[in-house]
């Protein structure tokens, strides 16, 4: 896919919206609602030219194998033929994949980051993404996790929401904005 000359330099990156990571119970935090804002963000992405990247974590063993039930798409998240995938094994969706290809590729500088889980991939990917030069725009209502024993889920979403804007050593702008204010 190619984007649009305008829409060139954004790209919208989908994380880790999985079946064996959203589907059962528990399910995460708001969950109908954050994949809700992610296919209205996604649409609008795909209006104005703006590539969009479905991002799956795998593992052999576990919860996400490859091509397995558990690792399929949520259902309810909609996606689009020219929609990007992308493979990953860790946090990082950089590490081991072909990311930074294809943000190259489009000429890309900012990335708008939503998805699962909050404190995990979306951190990681956020930071690698800054120390690499992108500007990050974190949908702040469009990401999310599961409650943990010393943080509940809705916690850990504002929790990133407030610290990673404040991470200015990377020379970069991190904002954390909600879905429905984000422009392409």
């Amino acid at each position: 896919m190619k984007p649009s000359e305008g829409a060139r330099k954004a790209v919208l990156l989908v994380i880790d919206l999985q079946r064996g990571l959203f589907d059962e119970q528990p399910r995460p935090f708001d969950a109908d609602s954050v994949i809700g804002r992610i296919n209205e963000l996604a649409a609008r992405a795909r209006a104005a030219g703006v590539p969009v990247v479905l991002i799956q974590h795998e593992a052999l063993v576990d919860q996400l194998v490859h091509g397995s039930e558990r690792w399929e798409l949520a259902r309810g998240l909609v996606t689009a033929p020219t929609d990007a995938r992308l493979r990953k094994t860790t946090p990082d969706s950089f590490l081991r994949t072909g990311l930074a290809d294809l943000l190259k590729g489009w000429g890309a500088h900012r990335l708008v980051v939503c998805g699962y889980a909050s404190e995990f991939c979306v951190d990681t990917t956020t930071r690698r993404a800054a120390a690499l030069g992108y500007d990050v725009t974190i949908a702040a209502d469009a990401h999310t996790t599961h409650d943990k024993a010393h943080a509940t889920a809705a916690q850990i979403q504002a929790h990133h929401n407030a610290t990673l804007p404040e991470l200015t050593s990377f020379g970069v702008r991190i904002e954390a904005v909600a879905a429905r204010e984000i422009t392409f």
